[in-house]
């Protein structure tokens, strides 16, 4: 019921944050956020781990915070043989979502929109004070420096990598913008009538960076959300695939509009 559902609140449009608020590779890798996802069927369970952000929009819950993941780690939970076979048997299993921080490990309470073709959700989670990072409602164009936020949950030897949450370690890593597709895959740009429904971007994402902020290196503000890696052409090889972040805002009010129907 949450599909596409647009949120009675806006999303703050920071396209330039003040300089508090600015990401760059000196920022805290601890202000993104580690999803999990949990069945357990007796001594069976699966969870599937993602990562995520804080969005600076008001919630409909005053003691919750908003964040924003992606979609595929919860679908692979849904879809699981664990889940599908309690379904069949009509037997309730143990199941749940949590954020987890350096704070500690804090409840999913509900999906409150989702955007499964692009691979987005946003939750509410039981800890209003998490970090918010700027989200910029404009797409960066192809040759776009850019951070992303990579994770790994081994110690790697490579330089830049730092304790992050529980026994796992991450990074901002420097890329650039590659381009845009539309949802038929389809090269598209910015400055035109296309639909800029995916970006392709470097660096690659790691196992577990989906969901994770990619960020304008000189603007400081969140201009994508890494997805996976893609395969873009036998030429180019596979590159990173993600969203761009004015995705994230169509579940959302525009500003001035909040709870008018």
């Amino acid at each position: 019921k949450q599909l596409g559902r647009v949120l009675d609140a806006s999303l703050l449009y920071e396209p330039r944050p003040s300089t508090p608020r600015k990401i760059n590779h000196c920022s805290p890798t601890a202000n993104v956020l580690l999803v999990a996802h949990c069945i357990q069927d007796g001594d069976e369970h699966k969870v599937t781990v993602s990562s995520g952000f804080a969005l600076k929009a008001a919630s409909q819950l005053q003691e919750e915070s908003l964040v924003v993941t992606c979609a595929h780690t919860f679908e692979e939970i849904r879809r699981s043989p664990l889940m599908l076979a309690a379904h069949g048997q009509s037997r309730r299993v143990s199941s749940g979502s949590f954020v987890i921080c350096s704070e500690g490990i804090f409840p999913v309470t509900d999906i409150i929109s989702s955007l499964p073709r692009s691979d987005l959700m946003i939750m509410s989670c039981k800890n209003p004070q998490l970090t918010t990072l700027p989200v910029s409602p404009y797409p960066a164009h192809p040759g776009t420096r850019v951070l992303g936020h990579l994770v790994s949950h081994e110690h790697l030897e490579e330089p830049g990598w730092s304790p992050w949450i529980r026994s796992s370690w991450s990074k901002w890593a420097g890329g650039t913008v590659l381009g845009y597709r539309d949802f038929a895959g389809r090269e598209t740009m910015p400055g035109t009538y296309d639909a800029l429904s995916h970006l392709l971007f470097s660096p690659l994402p790691t196992a577990g960076s989906s969901g994770g902020p990619i960020v304008d290196e000189e603007t400081g503000a969140v201009i994508g959300v890494m997805l996976g890696t893609r395969m873009d052409n036998r030429v180019e090889g596979t590159r990173g695939w993600g969203v761009p972040s004015e995705t994230i805002f169509e579940m959302f009010s525009l500003p001035g509009l909040e709870g008018k129907k």
